[in-house]
């Protein structure tokens, strides 16, 4: 190969037959963190199979952007047709464009703002029912939270607590192996009638009947809904015609999974973080018994609570929950010194990324502070937590609204205290979630209301 069309260099310890597989099962995490080390492209051997890891910010932009063109979106996202064939997630071409565009109007800022009510009542009912001195798991009270949420705002469906944790474990199965299935592909297991293929499609037919539900009821009763289910049962395609109605069970399943998770995860987080740092969480009461002042949290609210927010980004930036972002190369394309030849498989870490010391200093360190204007910022592209370019999150401002107001009211009326011996570490499955999070709830009083008293 010409030194124009030169090959990405081959990380340092490959092993024979099996290349970097066993780093990659023992630390996922630290194997991509590692690499960053070795230049703005490398690769990886997972057996026979090369993978390439492009780890320099303005050539991750450029993938994203300019030369989007030139991939679809991988095999992660192939194995996320689990979920829905044609789903927005991983819908590819014409039809991904198609279907952004009718997707769009539910996400809206405009539109958004009008969820923050829900979000609101939602995040209260939720919370008002923990106990004094209880012990929550966390993660999965994030995710019961944020899929209440969603299924709320979106769909305007209530399901009953049982059901919801059917959904949720549904989902978190579905999640597992479509993780599995990309980073060991093996299309043959795949089709096998073993446990976990049945354990996986009794997932999928409970997720599926329970969004078929949802959809029925809506066709029942179309005057009672205005949401995201309604709005896909009208619009028409180019020729005029309805969506099918597999289509529709994809999207609104699609939309159901990726609206949990990484809200549910980022909130996990962010309260470990500040659960052990006592004055930053009360730096976030202050701010928070100030701006609400008793009051019910509005939209009016939001742009007032900065140091929420931070906290929030700070939170998207060490513990960014897609720790993996795949692209396939359709054709041969230039990415800075290095060519892609057609079919190869790419891959690239938002966690990685935001935790590059030459992108952050001291990037180990949970410094919402980082954020403030006068502070020096990280180099444009280099935060990114929810993509970029025309598969950017469509739901980013859903989840940054949705996110601030969970923080908001959790902190106005609880603290939340790690439980002892309990040490969580990242770990890289479908997100970057702790390995166990269990937290004891303290009842607070804000300032307002002890000044009342």
């Amino acid at each position: 190969m010409t030194a124009d069309h030169r090959l990405a260099p081959i990380a340092p310890g490959r092993r024979p037959l099996i290349g970097h597989a066993l780093p990659l099962l023992r630390d996922r995490l630290g194997l991509l963190q590692q690499l960053r080390a070795h230049g703005p492209i490398v690769r990886i051997m997972l057996g026979p199979k090369s993978v390439t890891v492009v780890n320099s910010p303005e050539l991750i932009h450029q993938m994203l952007t300019a030369q989007s063109g030139h991939f679809t979106k991988g095999l992660l996202f192939e194995k996320l047709r689990l979920f829905g064939k044609d789903a927005l997630p991983v819908a590819e071409g014409p039809g991904h464009l198609a279907r952004r565009r009718m997707m769009q109007p539910a996400f809206h800022r405009e539109r958004v703002t009008g969820y923050v009510r829900t979000m609101r009542d939602t995040t209260a009912f939720a919370i008002g029912a923990w106990s004094e001195g209880g012990e929550l798991d966390l993660k999965t009270e994030m995710q019961l939270m944020a899929q209440n949420i969603v299924m709320r705002a979106a769909f305007s469906a209530a399901p009953a607590p049982h059901t919801a944790r059917a959904i949720l474990t549904s989902v978190d199965t579905l999640f597992k192996a479509a993780l599995r299935r990309a980073l060991v592909p093996l299309p043959l297991l795949d089709r096998l009638p073993t446990r976990h293929n049945r354990r996986l499609a009794r997932a999928g037919s409970t997720l599926h009947h329970a969004v078929a539900g949802i959809i029925t009821d809506h066709l029942t009763r179309p005057d009672d809904y205005d949401d995201v289910v309604s709005m896909l049962l009208d619009a028409r395609d180019e020729t005029g015609a309805p969506l099918p109605d597999d289509e529709i069970l994809s999207e609104v399943t699609g939309l159901l999974a990726a609206g949990s998770e990484t809200t549910a995860v980022v909130m996990a987080w962010l309260f470990h973080e500040i659960g052990r740092q006592s004055d930053l969480e009360a730096r976030l009461h202050t701010e928070v018994d100030t701006v609400l002042a008793g009051q019910e949290l509005t939209a009016d609210h939001l742009p007032r609570l900065t140091f929420t927010r931070a906290l929030v980004q700070e939170t998207l930036r060490l513990y960014s929950p897609g720790w993996l972002v795949t692209r396939q190369a359709t054709a041969a394309v230039r990415l800075g010194d290095f060519t892609l030849p057609a079919g190869t498989d790419v891959v690239w870490s938002p966690y990685t990324l935001h935790r590059d010391p030459g992108l952050y200093p001291d990037p180990l360190r949970f410094d919402p502070d980082r954020w403030l204007p006068d502070r020096p910022q990280p180099p444009k592209n280099a935060f990114i937590p929810f993509g970029a370019g025309k598969r950017q999150c469509l739901g980013d401002a859903f989840a940054w609204t949705e996110m601030t107001i969970i923080t908001a009211l959790i902190a106005s009326r609880w603290r939340l205290r790690p439980a002892p011996g309990i040490r969580p570490v990242p770990v890289g499955a479908i997100t970057v979630h702790p390995s166990v999070l269990r937290m004891r709830t303290e009842a607070r009083q804000s300032g307002t209301a002890r000044e009342a008293a």
